[in-house]
């Protein structure tokens, strides 16, 4: 009785840890609903600006060849009470910049944020250099940031008499917390009476699970796929007044994406990347190439000692011819597996760029079925 209860034990306990096992690979195959879509309205917002970088150790524009830079220059001097019309200019350590950043969501007044510094002009390295004041444009033609700071760039270069050298770009750089909010975007989340869920890779498969998630955690159905792109959910009685409760727990469900059967193909690197649910029908493929090799190996020849022979240069020309004979026809089977896949052709001593060929062939006569992609 003793050992049938230890063996019972025993199989309950092993069990329990295949189940534990499947459940846990069945957890890694989904992703969560904050990974696969975006809340509408809670975005960033992309800023613009122009600006000047002094400080320069003789790296900036050449004012002659960078008109726009020489402008600048003379107007900002004259706000600061400078009157430069008529002079001439010859400073080299100013340098025209253009002055990129995004805007957080629901960033406030006086937080700051990263900007991204580049040189317009003929300068040759920003290191050293300070912006000036520089106002942030949004798409409206308003001012959300003011940036002002030390740029810090990840290249150098160095030059001599004979030669030089550069590492990175020294034409661009970043300025850490480098601008100040000034206007906040208007964008009230808390007095929305729906919210709409936006899919990074639209699928009606995925919006349809998004949609039964999100019902099974209210336990009512307020969300509805309205397109493959978005999902709508009405805000629930429970949840009024506090909408941020029900998007952390909404953000928080997981749901197993579904992609459509995809083969990408990248022609100017030979890159192919083929999503697992590829699938061909029954094919035969065959690939071979006429290779012509053309080697020229001149000989000089000498002429005898004590002759009046002259020393010349023989030519000597080697030819090959590879037809591609050793190459065999190789059969895939209907449905196979991407895995499957890959190794058949592989055996047929098939590279990139003639794979490449190969399954556009395949898509061209009805057999694979999949959408090649091509970037």
């Amino acid at each position: 009785m003793t050992s049938f209860l230890g063996r019972a034990a025993a199989f309950l306990g092993l069990l329990s840890l295949c189940l534990i096992i499947v459940m846990q690979q069945s957890a890694d195959a989904k992703s969560r609903i904050k990974d696969i879509a975006d809340i509408e309205g809670v975005r960033e917002n992309q800023l613009i600006g122009y600006g000047l970088v002094v400080g320069l150790q003789g790296t900036g524009d050449s004012l002659n060849n960078a008109p726009f830079t020489k402008q600048s220059l003379q107007a900002m001097l004259e706000r600061l009470g400078v009157n430069t019309r008529g002079a001439t200019l010859r400073t080299d350590n100013v340098a025209a910049v253009m002055v990129t950043a995004n805007l957080r969501p629901f960033s406030t007044q006086g937080t700051r944020i990263d900007v991204t510094v580049s040189a317009m002009g003929d300068a040759s390295s920003l290191q050293g250099g300070t912006l000036l004041v520089t106002p942030l444009l949004g798409a409206d033609g308003e001012v959300y940031a003011i940036a002002q700071g030390p740029v810090a760039i990840g290249g150098f270069s160095a030059r001599g008499t004979a030669a030089s050298i550069t590492r990175g770009v020294p034409t661009s750089g970043r300025i850490a917390n480098g601008a100040l909010v000034e206007r906040e975007v208007n964008f009230k989340l808390a007095s929305k009476e729906q919210i709409r869920l936006a899919l990074r890779n639209p699928d009606l498969t995925t919006a349809r699970r998004m949609a039964l998630a999100i019902n099974r955690l209210i336990g009512m159905p307020v969300a509805m796929p309205a397109d493959p792109a978005t999902v709508v959910v009405k805000l629930p009685k429970k949840y009024r007044g506090n909408i941020v409760d029900l998007l952390t727990d909404i953000e928080q469900l997981r749901v197993e994406p579904d992609l459509p059967a995809r083969v990408v193909i990248d022609e100017s690197s030979g890159i192919i990347v083929m999503g697992k649910d590829v699938r061909v029908s029954t094919v035969a493929v065959a690939q071979g190439n006429l290779t012509v090799t053309i080697t020229e190996r001149p000989q000089v020849s000498q002429p005898n000692p004590l002759s009046r022979g002259e020393t010349r240069t023989v030519p000597r020309t080697r030819v090959d011819v590879n037809d591609g004979g050793d190459k065999k026809m190789g059969i895939v089977h209907q449905s196979v597996t991407l895995q499957e896949l890959v190794d058949g052709l592989n055996s047929l001593g098939i590279g990139p760029r003639d794979l490449i060929a190969i399954l556009q062939a395949i898509k061209a006569s009805g057999a694979l079925q999949a959408e090649i992609e091509v970037m």
